[in-house]
């Protein structure tokens, strides 16, 4: 999608995250199976039936998910590095995070600045009315 200028100032782009499982050499003494995930589309995180993570460890993620949305120098950690151990220091498990596609959100669809907002970007995507 092409953007103006005009547009491009009034916004941000974000990368779709997926979050998978991965247990390497070391035994996962948490409930940690291979290969579960989620994804993360903007605020939101998107899990697939079945699909579980426990709460300790998504609160170790949970501060780190933001970050890996947004674009970031080549050589920082956040571009470079991209498993995260289970918080728990006797467990093997790891969490893979990978970028995926960008998603561009508007400032003011995103806000809580009351002077400043609009309709939220998910009542749009609910109604089916994009600008």
């Amino acid at each position: 999608m092409k953007m103006s200028a005009s547009t491009t100032d009034d916004g941000f782009w974000l990368y779709d995250l997926r979050v998978e499982t991965v247990v390497g050499d070391r035994t996962a003494v948490c409930r940690h199976v291979e290969g579960e995930s989620f994804a993360v589309e903007g605020e939101l995180l998107v899990f697939e039936q079945g699909q579980r993570v426990s709460m300790y460890a998504l609160a170790a993620l949970l501060p780190l998910l933001p970050a890996k949305q947004r674009a970031t120098p080549a050589t920082d950690w956040m571009s470079t590095d991209a498993e995260i151990a289970c918080p728990d220091p006797h467990c093997g498990g790891r969490f893979r995070i990978t970028r995926g596609e960008k998603r561009w959100f508007r400032h003011a669809e995103t806000t809580g600045l009351p002077e400043q907002r609009e309709t939220p970007y998910w009542q749009k995507e609910e109604t089916g009315s994009h600008d």
